[in-house]
């Protein structure tokens, strides 16, 4: 693998491609926090920390309200730049940020469910539940949970994630749907089942992350629930690696259709799903001599196709700009022709996060593997 190569793209990706300008609390930000977190882990780079740090401040006032957040939008998508927050507070034992995490956890105790319990994705969305929200909001609320709580939300988290598996995943194939409506009334739903029409990669790739995330974050001592969150992720890596590319490793836009027209081996997603691998087996989630050269398979195409040299400079290519279902009738409606008509992206901020994150997560497994071998987990066994 042409780790060289990946560095320099990091350097020029922190260095003069990537700012936040403060303007707006969102999720994408949220997102390359979590790639300069996940790497500063890795590889010690105070400049990565000062950024995160200097993000965090940028939004936070001293008693704990966060510039430009509107609690009120009840968007889980607002929730995942939280966790630079709660680095930011390991980091400094700044009160504020605390106080600006406990601002989030506040709309989260509030925020709109499903009649079976389940988050909405935003207050515009009643009744949905998408993929993507469990990445954005979960591994949050079992890190806060676990630092500053008592742990009573554990059994709320994991049952996001079963409610999740049993509405959403697909027998047949493996595969998740991207969304689900519990009312069955929203136009791009099936009116017997509430699913969306088809699957996205990305938003497996979220769902992944997700799993993996929140199963590191979970306190050790409650083996139940990190065990569970092991077992749905073992079942959901399996679906996807069936539709593995056989000559890239890497995985389809549209992901169970290959031979769809303008279909297309997208970025963001398989870097997430290779992210997804090398932290499960770092936490021993799943065997790492059965997934971890999936993994390598994909980081290393990853660099060799997508990270291409333009002009003297690299540009990671081919990530979905963005993709959604709704809310209007007719637009966004979760066909596969519709994820084919979103525009792809170059160095786009998520493609490039969750490229960023497999690299960091290639580099963590890598230390675990030369360190000093811990007493094995039970999990994932």
């Amino acid at each position: 693998m042409d780790t060289k190569k990946i560095k320099e793209y990091v350097e020029e990706f922190f260095g003069s491609v990537y700012s936040f300008s403060a303007d707006k609390w969102r999720y994408e930000d949220g997102a390359v926090m979590r790639a300069a977190e996940e790497l500063y882990s890795a590889t010690g780079d105070g400049r990565l920390k000062d950024l995160i740090i200097s993000y965090a401040d940028s939004y936070t006032y001293p008693d704990g309200s966060i510039k430009t957040y509107r609690p009120d939008e009840q968007k889980l998508d607002d929730i995942l730049p939280g966790r630079a927050l709660i680095f930011a507070y390991s980091e400094t034992s700044d009160e504020r940020y605390k106080k600006a995490a406990f601002t989030l956890l506040k709309e989260l105790e509030n925020h709109p469910r499903t009649a079976s319990g389940s988050m909405w994705h935003k207050k515009i969305y009643p009744n949905q539940v998408w993929l993507d929200g469990l990445y954005m909001a979960q591994p949050f609320r079992m890190a806060c949970d676990t630092r500053f709580g008592k742990k009573d939300s554990y059994f709320d988290i994991l049952g996001q994630f079963e409610r999740v598996r049993e509405n959403m995943h697909d027998p047949k194939t493996g595969l998740y749907y991207h969304g689900f409506d519990e009312s069955r009334s929203v136009f791009w739903a099936d009116p017997g089942t509430g699913l969306s029409k088809s699957f996205w990669l990305r938003a497996m790739g979220w769902y992944l992350m997700a799993l993996a995330d929140t199963a590191e974050e979970t306190d050790p001592s409650v083996y139940e629930v990190r065990r569970a969150l092991g077992d749905i992720y073992k079942e959901a890596i399996k679906g996807i690696l069936n539709y593995a590319d056989p000559d890239t490793g890497l995985f389809w836009q549209v992901a169970d259709k290959p031979d769809l027209l303008g279909n297309y081996l997208e970025t963001s997603g398989s870097a997430m799903v290779a992210a997804s691998i090398f932290k499960a087996c770092r936490l021993r989630l799943v065997l790492e001599d059965k997934y971890i050269p999936f993994a390598e398979r994909i980081l290393e195409s990853l660099s060799e196709l997508k990270l291409v040299r333009r002009e003297g400079r690299l540009i990671l290519a081919d990530t979905c700009a963005v993709a959604g279902l709704g809310p209007d009738p007719g637009r966004r409606d979760g066909t596969p022709e519709y994820y084919l008509s979103e525009p792809r992206a170059e160095n786009e901020p998520k493609g490039a996060a969750a490229f960023i994150m497999a690299y960091a997560q290639y580099l963590k497994y890598i230390d675990y593997k030369n360190g000093p071998r811990r007493k094995p987990s039970q999990a994932g066994r």
